[in-house]
Formats: structure tokens, C-alpha cells, sequence
């Protein structure tokens, strides 16, 4: 559902006098070049340009693994604050859905309400790689890092290399890293199927359930869809023997109703997808000495929840915020480590009670799809018994059309608070406005 930011700011002017090692600027190395390496970099720069920053990744050019990101308000709130300019890029990239709909066998269909966000994520990926680079930032790719022998002379490493994060894995010993896999499986896919909704679609085979999860990526042209199942139905299925394109077409006949004949599409700029099993990453600490962990490659949440491109940009800000504010980066990385660990708690728990929950979806699927929503919303704990009236008020045609009335409002004042109605009309070049870092956000 969509998220929600407190309204109180902290105003940050950048004083070189409060940087770390003021006077003496760092050499940074960000080995990984997704959403939380990019979004470091474009920090720091933003904060003192003078910094020396490499970020480094495996893949080439123009390719990524994986389709579209979602996110809400509270992010766009952040990048806002943080970085107007590709604030402004990033939301000018993305797809606005409204209301959620879960869709249960039988063209039965339960609706929530709310909106929020999507992007494809090699289109975020290409906003973020050209704002690091006009900031000065040296982009690298196709480069790969097999030890830290050659990094003598930086001043910080910053791990942003993913769930199976090499950096991390050097130094395992120094993180504490513990890695527990989800018992479904799941391939990341996108559709030609145009979804305005975010849509969940629970189908019944002979080996057993399994469902998707889509959004809109691309503007009336891809979705993403993210497929999930048990693994007594992978199995079933013959999903663990079949090859990319068989596998492809037994879901598409599978999912032939809710995707409207639409063909699913399995490689995006990269690889072909694969199914795979979540890894729930997390770490004892995030920093050793001079190397830092900076989003999945310190933590990851469900996909249920959608939340990991969000969690990892907020990783970037604090980092690159406590850097700015400490005289010592051992300071700044012990402050950062704090924090976000702190916030990541009952996050990952959450994500950790969603993913468990899918595991045992069949147990609720027996029931309408009205019940089977309201099951899958409170998911995460129990409710007051008034919860479960408005969910079923909430299914009433009218009352979701004043309900996408009073979002909509409600979208349209955080834009015009944030600034994001002003600077999507013509003006001049506007000078770089002073950095405002809402804690509470965090």
C-alpha cells in the first residue's frame, strides 16, 4: 500500500567546514552500478563535487537483469529533497497506477485502493548512470572485481554489488552475513500485456496454485510480471526441465485469461530470466574498516512488499549524509550502520511474514476472492474487526471512485509541496538548491 512521510524537514546547507576530513576530499570506489551505487555517488557529488568518485560494474552498457521498480510518494519525496534534477528525470520516466486488483480463478475480483509509482528499471538505471556522470562521476563498465588488492589507494569502498555481493563475500567474516532462501519460486518477467493496475492473478493447475504480480513499466507498452509458486507446483509443472521458451509458453497458456492473450517476454536488455529462490540477506554489521555495504549487498526484502529499490536510494542518502556531517568516516560509517540497521528491522520482518505467508497461500484460496484479498492485506499482523467492513465497503463501485477522487488529491498536494508541479513547467536554469533531508523518512 502506499506509503507515508512525515512533513517535518531538516534543513542541511552543505559546510565544508562539517565534511569529513574537511579540506582533504576522498577517493571513492562504488563497486556495483545499480540503483544504490548511482544514487551514492550522485550524493556525494551533490554534497561536495570535489569528492574523486569511481563506480564500477560488471555489465555492460545498457543492460540490466530484471524489468520495472515501483515505489511511492515517500521516494519521490526523498529524491526530491535530495536531488531535484534526476528527482525530475526519474518522475518524468515513470508510470502512475491507481488501485490494486486481485483476481482469483473464475474472473472472481477484489480491488484496493491507493496508487503509487512504477519505472523500468534500465530506464531508472540510465537516469541515475547520466546524472552521476554530469555530476563528474567516472561510470564504468564491463569491469569486473575479483579481489580488493588494486584498491590500496581509495579512501572508501562501497559494496553496491547485489544480494550475492562479491565485495561481501571477500570479507565475509568481517559482515556476518546470513543468507536464507524462500521456499516458492519466482521468475521476473515482463508482459506486452499493458496493466494500468497493480494486479495479482492466482490461477489453479493440476500440480497446483500460482500467481503473478504486475505493473505497469513502460507507458502503454511493457508491464512487468513477476510469476510465483509453490514448489510442489514448480515441480508439477515441469518448470525444473523445461527450457526458456517452454517455460514461457506453459504460462502463458496458464495465465491466458488474465493477460488477454498477451505474450510474456523473458529477456530484457541482459540475460534471460530464470527462476530462482528470494534470498533473505542480512548482515551483523554493515562496514569494515574502509568498505561499506549499501543496499541488497546489506539487506533485502520480499518482493511482496516492494521495497528494495526504495530501501536501497534511502541507504545512499544516509550514507552520503553521514559522511557529510562527521569529521571521521569511521564515525560516519558507525552512525550509518546504526541507523539504517535500526530501520531495517522491522522492515525485514514484515517482508520476512509476507514472503512465509505466500509460501502458504493455497490455505486461503479455497475462499472468494473478496475474503482471499482481505487475507492477503492484513497478512502482517491482526486487525481491528472494523477493517475487514471497510474492505468490504471498499469493493462497492462508488465508493472506489470517491476513494480515486481523495487520492488523487492527495497525490496532487505532495507534488505541489515537493516542488514537482513548479519545475515540470519552463523556467531558467535553476542554481543547485541547498540539500533537505527529512529524518523521519528514515
Amino acid at each position: 500500500m502506499p506509503g507515508s512521510a512525515a512533513s517535518n524537514t531538516t534543513h542541511v546547507e552543505p559546510d565544508s567546514t562539517n565534511w569529513a576530513g574537511a579540506g582533504n576530499e576522498m577517493k571513492i570506489m562504488c563497486v556495483g552500478g545499480g540503483p544504490a551505487g548511482l544514487y551514492f555517488a550522485i550524493s556525494m557529488k551533490r554534497r561536495d563535487p570535489a569528492h574523486d568518485i569511481t563506480v564500477i560494474d560488471r555489465d555492460p552498457r545498457g543492460s540490466t537483469y530484471g524489468w520495472g521498480v515501483v515505489y511511492w510518494d515517500d521516494l519521490l519525496d526523498i529524491l526530491y529533497r535530495n536531488d531535484p534534477d534526476s528527482a525530475q528525470a526519474v518522475r518524468a520516466g515513470s508510470v502512475l497506477w491507481r488501485e490494486q486488483a486481485i483476481h482469483l480463478r473464475d474472473n472472481q475480483t477484489a480491488h484496493f485502493g491507493g496508487y503509487g509509482f512504477s519505472m523500468g528499471r534500465g530506464a531508472l538505471l540510465d537516469v541515475l548512470s547520466r546524472r552521476a556522470s554530469d555530476l563528474g562521476v567516472d561510470v564504468q563498465h564491463g569491469r569486473e572485481v575479483h579481489d580488493l588488492s588494486g584498491f590500496d589507494d581509495i579512501d572508501l569502498i562501497v559494496a553496491s554489488d547485489g544480494a550475492n555481493s562479491r565485495v561481501r563475500q571477500l570479507g565475509n567474516h568481517r559482515f556476518g552475513t546470513s543468507v536464507r532462501f524462500g521456499e516458492n519460486r519466482y521468475i521476473w518477467l515482463g508482459t506486452d500485456k499493458v496493466f494500468t493496475r497493480f494486479t495479482f492473478a492466482f490461477e489453479h493447475t493440476s500440480a497446483g496454485w500460482i500467481w503473478f504480480h504486475a505493473y505497469p513499466s513502460v507507458a502503454d507498452r511493457i508491464s512487468t510480471c513477476i510469476v510465483e509458486c509453490q514448489p510442489q507446483t514448480w515441480h508439477g509443472l515441469g518448470f525444473d526441465s523445461l527450457d526458456n521458451l517452454e517455460n514461457l509458453r506453459v504460462l502463458e497458456n496458464i495465465f491466458s485469461r488474465p493477460l488477454d492473450g498477451h505474450s510474456l517476454i523473458s529477456k530484457t536488455r541482459g540475460e534471460f530470466a530464470r527462476w530462482s529462490r528470494f534470498p533473505e540477506v542480512t548482515n551483523t554489521t554493515w562496514y569494515h574498516d574502509n568498505v561499506v555495504l549499501l543496499g541488497d549487498a546489506a539487506h533485502t526484502t520480499h518482493f511482496t512488499i516492494g521495497s528494495g529499490t526504495r530501501l536501497a536510494i534511502i541507504d545512499a542518502v544516509v550514507l552520503a549524509q553521514n559522511l557529510y556531517e562527521h569529521a571521521e568516516v569511521a564515525d560516519a560509517l558507525e552512525n550509518y550502520d546504526a541507523q539504517r540497521r535500526a530501520a531495517l528491522r522491522p522492515i525485514q520482518a514484515a517482508a520476512r511474514t509476507s514472503m512465509v505467508w505466500f509460501e502458504h497461500a493455497d490455505r486461503y484460496l479455497d475462499s472468494s476472492a473478496v475474503q482471499f484479498a482481505y487475507a492477503m492485506s492484513v497478512r502482517h499482523g491482526l486487525q481491528m474487526p472494523w477493517r475487514y467492513q471497510l474492505h468490504l465497503l471498499t469493493q462497492v463501485p462508488t465508493v472506489r471512485k470517491i476513494r480515486r477522487a481523495i487520492d488523487s488529491g492527495q497525490r496532487w498536494r505532495r507534488a505541489a509541496r515537493r516542488g514537482e508541479l513548479a519545475m515540470a513547467l519552463p523556467s531558467p536554469r535553476r542554481p543547485p538548491e541547498p540539500i533537505s533531508i527529512d529524518r523521519s523518512m528514515f
